[in-house]
Order: C-alpha cells, then sequence, then structure tokens
C-alpha cells in the first residue's frame, strides 16, 4: 500500500520511511509542500503524512487544498507536528485532517494510527444505509451512492468522515448520541482521538450545512442529536 510522507527533516523522514517499509509499506518522501502537492497530481497513494511545519506552504494549507479538491477529499491525512497543545490539534482537524500525532513519536504508534485510518472502508464506500439512494430532510439532500451533500440544491464539499457523521447523526434522527458512541461508530474504536474531536467535527458540519445546521442539536452534558422534524 503506497503512502506519501511530506516532511522537510531528513533524520526524522528518513526513519519514518524504514521504519513503514519494514512492516509492508511503500513510501514516497518529498519534503515541500508544493512538492506533495505535484506528486499528488500523478500517482494515487492510500493516505498522506503530512507535516505541520514545511519550509514553503503549512501542511494546514496543503490540507485545505486537498480537501477543496473533490478528488482529494477522501484521501485520509495524518499530520506531524512538534506542537501538541490542543489548540494546535484543534486546528489541525479544522482544517480536514483524519488524524494528528505531536513529535517525537514511537514507530509503532505511527503504524498503528496508519492502520487504524485505513481500516475505515466504509467512510469512502458504504454506509449503513446505502440501500436507499438519497435521505431528504428539509433543504438537506444526502446523495448515498455519490457520496454528496446538498442544501437547497447547493453541493457542499465534504469530507468522506464529515458525511459518514452526518449519515449516522440523520439515520438516528431523534435519539442522543454520545460523543463516545460517535467515536466508536464513525472514527472507529481503534482510532487515537478524544471526545473534543467530536466537537470539533460538528462544529465544522454545521458551518457547512449553513441554515441546516440547526438540524444538529447539542444535547448538553450528553452528545448531539439530529433533530426528528424539520421545524422544532
Amino acid at each position: 500500500m503506497k503512502l506519501l510522507l511530506v516532511e522537510d527533516e531528513e533524520d526524522l523522514a528518513q526513519g519514518v520511511v524504514l521504519g513503514l517499509e519494514a512492516v509492508g509499506f511503500q513510501v514516497t518522501h518529498v519534503t515541500t509542500g508544493r512538492a506533495g502537492l505535484d506528486v499528488l497530481l500523478h500517482e494515487t497513494f492510500a493516505l498522506v503524512i503530512l507535516d505541520l511545519m514545511l519550509p514553503d506552504l503549512t501542511g494546514l494549507e496543503i490540507c485545505r487544498q486537498l480537501r477543496r479538491d473533490p478528488s482529494y477529499q477522501n484521501l485520509p491525512v495524518l499530520m506531524l507536528t512538534a506542537r501538541g497543545e490542543t489548540y494546535d490539534r484543534v486546528v489541525g482537524f479544522e482544517a480536514g485532517a483524519d488524524d494528528y500525532l505531536v513529535k517525537p513519536f514511537a514507530m509503532r504508534e505511527l503504524e498503528l494510527r496508519i492502520r487504524a485510518l485505513l481500516r475505515r472502508p466504509n467512510l469512502r464506500t458504504e454506509t449503513s444505509v446505502q440501500q436507499e439512494d438519497a435521505i431528504e430532510f428539509g433543504s438537506l439532500v444526502l446523495d448515498l451512492p455519490g457520496h454528496r451533500v446538498l442544501v437547497d440544491d447547493q453541493e457542499l464539499a465534504c469530507t468522506a468522515l464529515e458525511f459518514k457523521l452526518l449519515v449516522t447523526l440523520l439515520e438516528r434522527r431523534g435519539r442522543v448520541q454520545s460523543r463516545e458512541v460517535l467515536l466508536d461508530d464513525v472514527w472507529g474504536t481503534e482510532t487515537f482521538v478524544s471526545d473534543r474531536t467530536v466537537d470539533t467535527h460538528i462544529k465544522r458540519l454545521r458551518e457547512k450545512l449553513g441554515s441546516a445546521g440547526s438540524y444538529i442539536e447539542t444535547v448538553r452534558g450528553v452528545g448531539y442529536r439530529f433533530r426528528s422534524q424539520e421545524t422544532p
């Protein structure tokens, strides 16, 4: 399985390449953000490992560019950084990263996180309600076979994870979903993320949904609920 590593620290990158290739991955390494974007135009990768601080573009800028392009919206992105503050992690998730690993890290942890991301085929291929062609709720339409989200007939740029989160909430409309349940059912039990990740993605999803964002309700101290009826 092919991975792309965008990392300008040569010593770290060499260790990552050797470590991942030793456990069966093929790794292409580049040292700048623009080189990474150029490689993605010509090759297909299962996952991108993206350093936050690069000599030209930041990892956040690259991630945002990928998420704006429909060709890469479903591409898993694991972000590496020397900055481990909660704010920095939240900013990374808001830019569209799927996971976040702080340097220094153990190769075994990196491998496990990569495998956890790659074990999410349902983010890109199917959902539990895939037997339907579409789900409609007020101004919101989910095109399930096309993995598209439309509000007032305007298509939104949603990532695969955001799409699954929205489908999960809408499928269970009227029922409160705790953060723990959403982490298990959307992110997967083996993913190394916190409850805060759910809050970050819900916030970003509401912003993208615009007027339909109010369909997702916060139940304080419990979690989130998709409204059972179009009007409260």
